[in-house]
């Protein structure tokens, strides 16, 4: 897990050139952490890296966005997600 302590909090979306730079550098999957805010941002952080997951929390909690918009956006976007039936 790859947790961007500058974007923490700021829900602005995950800092792409780090998740970049280490995914590029280590030989085990990454998981973006820190920055999530709105369905796109786990959208744009698959489609712009190679991070194998991505998580987020403080948006769930506060129910700013619901996990299955999320899911919704990145298989709108192309992105596979799991689903329930």
């Amino acid at each position: 897990m790859l947790n961007c302590i500058d974007m923490d909090g700021q829900c602005q979306g995950y800092d792409h050139a780090l998740m970049r730079a280490v995914t590029e550098s280590v030989g085990i999957p990454v998981i973006a952490s820190s920055g999530a805010g709105k369905p796109r941002h786990f959208t744009d952080v698959f489609k712009d890296t190679t991070v194998q997951a991505a998580l987020a929390a403080g948006m769930f909690h506060r129910k700013e966005v619901g996990i299955d918009e999320v899911k919704a956006h990145m298989l709108e976007n192309g992105v596979l997600a799991r689903t329930c039936s």
